[in-house]
């Protein structure tokens, strides 16, 4: 068996089913158990795999108001900022972004409430010198991942 794109087979294979056996997977993938094994080893190792999770739906269990804050941070404040709030429980992505804000920050809360509590936690931080929030109407398409791709070698 010529080994070439399986990495990728490997990744897209636990993309469909994060919960598949090493059996499974490696029929799938027509190899040995050993060989999806020993390549799930190194894909862990070299960090391509961080972990493997449950995928939770935070509407269904109470989680309903997205807040997207995009914030506008004094430059040697930006890694604390960041750092703060990554630690929030409820932040559920954090960015350092390019533009017209420094940090876009997405939070899930249960109601409004919570969001302004939040919010009004966050903006005393004096290092932080405009905000603007959003509140998602509509999540359309949310935490997804996407197969990698993989050469045709036709």
């Amino acid at each position: 068996m010529v080994y070439e794109h399986l990495d990728s087979k490997l990744v897209n294979a636990l993309l469909g089913d994060g919960r598949a056996s090493l059996r499974s997977l490696a029929e799938e993938l027509d190899v040995s158990v050993t060989t999806v094994s020993n390549h799930l080893s190194d894909l862990q190792d070299e960090g391509v795999i961080e972990g493997y999770t449950a995928r939770v739906d935070y509407d269904a269990v109470g989680y309903d108001v997205t807040a997207v804050m995009q914030l506008k941070v004094e430059g040697h404040a930006l890694p604390e900022i960041t750092e703060r709030l990554q630690e929030h429980r409820q932040m559920t992505s954090v960015y350092e972004v390019t533009g017209d804000y420094d940090i876009i920050a997405i939070g899930k809360f249960k109601d409004t409430d919570g969001m302004n509590d939040q919010i009004k936690t966050v903006l005393t931080d004096p290092d932080i010198t405009a905000s603007n929030t959003s509140v998602v109407l509509n999540a359309v398409s949310e935490n997804e991942q996407f197969e990698l791709e993989i050469e045709d070698d036709t």
